[in-house]
């Protein structure tokens, strides 16, 4: 007989108590020929955990009757007589050596299930068996927690007098009321590690492992999920984030916003370009030119997203990252909220916010002006330089005396390496920074133009250097 087959006739059985006493006493020492552990099978006792968001198979609170597998190991029996009250079938179960704090696949315990039934007398029975009163399942969800959920006073007391916490509220201010209009993105907190020996602030991204896969996680702080300025920044990033798609983008992994702390997974990084540049200088050209490229495909995707276009309004080394495949990654788009004048056209919405010491902002968006698209150009021929000529424009001067040089006197650094790479390029960076907008190439151009430069320069031998980033 198949799989299958097996347990479409064991569902198809019904289970009771009365089946399973033999002169008085339950009998388990039979050997399992069904364990629902093993099988990854779910079914509902009734009542469900008073955290779990999904509330997989609820049945009615009365006159249901439970269709359970048979042969079931001693840790579900337990909690299926917890279910229907049987102090007695409980009480054999025990004394027949069941642990009475053994869990499920979701991590409940016989008492998460009586506490959610209402069994005072099975509350009672497992409290003088020592079970496990402060025992969270898979959401974090106590036994005490349960009973005041479902309105278990009784229950309730006799745990809050054994000492149970008073369970707190977890609603963040994303929240669903229905359990139906969960985000398909929501993960599961405890399947996120987080190292908490990092040392790194909360707000910013930090290396964590989902599910044993690395990731990089931002973690909104708690004491900040009632500011509604940052609750509207974390929403607008996590909107950015979950429809982009492409090669040459963060990859989002997903977030958590039914639980606290709130939370946003991205695919991890090895490095940033930044790192990369304080620690190597100056770029070959044709390494500058195939890094530049992943970043123009990654920002020609987000500028020709349907209906509206992305502008990351803050494009600079330390956004751009290293994924495990040696492809640069276009990041820390959406953390900066506009106001869209037209289709095409925005503001900033928070201009006091604006960081004064970035040399790699556009005029208009120095001078607080309605910008377009173009602005990412400007930032992109900034960073260009950069790697061609290994130091940052007007070196050693400060960054925010820099930033006054080029947005507001319309003063650009001198080329001083231009004899080691074509001068298509210093072209394609003097249009990519021209101070009227207008006169920016878009990236679609500078693909095409950026292509045609490096097949030239390969067939005429100009490349010799072997692309290799020495972090791989």
């Amino acid at each position: 007989m198949d799989i299958a087959s097996q347990l479409k006739r064991g569902i198809s059985r019904q289970f009771s108590t009365g089946s399973l006493r033999r002169s008085g006493k339950l009998s388990f020492k039979r050997q399992n020929s069904f364990d629902p552990r093993r099988n990854n099978l779910r079914f509902s006792f009734g009542r469900q955990s008073s955290l779990d968001p999904i509330r997989r198979s609820p049945i009615s609170d009365e006159g249901s009757q439970l269709a359970v597998p048979e042969n079931l190991d001693s840790t579900m029996q337990m909690l299926f007589l917890a279910c229907k009250g049987d102090v007695e079938g409980l009480r054999d179960l025990l004394d027949e050596g069941a642990d009475v704090n053994s869990i499920d696949l979701d991590g409940r315990t016989a008492l998460h299930i009586a506490a959610c039934e209402g069994n005072v007398d099975v509350v009672k029975l497992l409290l003088s068996r020592k079970a496990n009163i402060d025992a969270r399942d898979r959401w974090g969800s106590t036994a005490a927690a349960d009973a005041k959920y479902y309105g278990n006073i009784e229950v309730y007391n006799i745990l809050k007098a054994r000492g149970a916490k008073a369970p707190k509220t977890r609603k963040t201010p994303m929240t669903v009321a229905n359990p139906r209009e969960v985000p398909e993105y929501e993960l599961n907190p405890m399947d996120i590690q987080i190292r908490k020996s990092d040392g790194i602030s909360k707000g910013s991204y930090q290396v964590a492992k989902w599910n044993g896969t690395r990731v990089s996680v931002k973690i909104l702080d708690k004491d900040r999920h009632s500011d509604p300025e940052t609750i509207n920044a974390f929403r607008h990033e996590l909107t950015v984030l979950e429809k982009v798609r492409h090669p040459n983008v963060i990859q989002f992994v997903g977030a958590v916003t039914q639980d606290i702390p709130m939370m946003i997974l991205l695919e991890y990084s090895r490095g940033d370009l930044a790192t990369y540049l304080q620690k190597k200088g100056r770029l070959s050209p044709s390494k500058a030119l195939r890094l530049a490229l992943d970043i123009a495909r990654g920002m020609n995707y987000l500028h020709e997203c349907k209906p509206d276009p992305i502008i990351h309004c803050d494009l600079k080394p330390k956004n751009i990252l290293l994924d495990c495949g040696g492809q640069m990654k276009v990041a820390g788009f959406g953390l900066i909220r506009l106001s869209n004048i037209s289709p095409d056209k925005a503001k900033l919405l928070q201009p006091e916010m604006l960081d004064r010491s970035s040399f790699y902002w556009a005029p208009e968006i120095y001078k607080d002006e309605i910008f377009d698209r173009s602005v990412d150009v400007y930032s992109y021929g900034v960073m260009l330089y950069e790697m061609l000529e290994g130091i940052a424009p007007f070196h050693p001067k400060p960054a925010e005396e820099v930033a006054k040089m080029m947005c507001l006197e319309g003063k650009r650094p001198t080329f001083k390496s231009k004899k080691s790479y074509p001068p298509e390029l210093r072209g394609l960076i003097e249009e990519c920074w021209s101070p009227e907008s207008v006169m920016r190439p878009t990236f679609s151009e500078i693909i095409v133009r950026m292509d045609r430069i490096d097949a030239n320069c390969s067939k005429h031998g100009w490349w010799k250097d072997t692309f290799k980033l020495p972090w791989l």
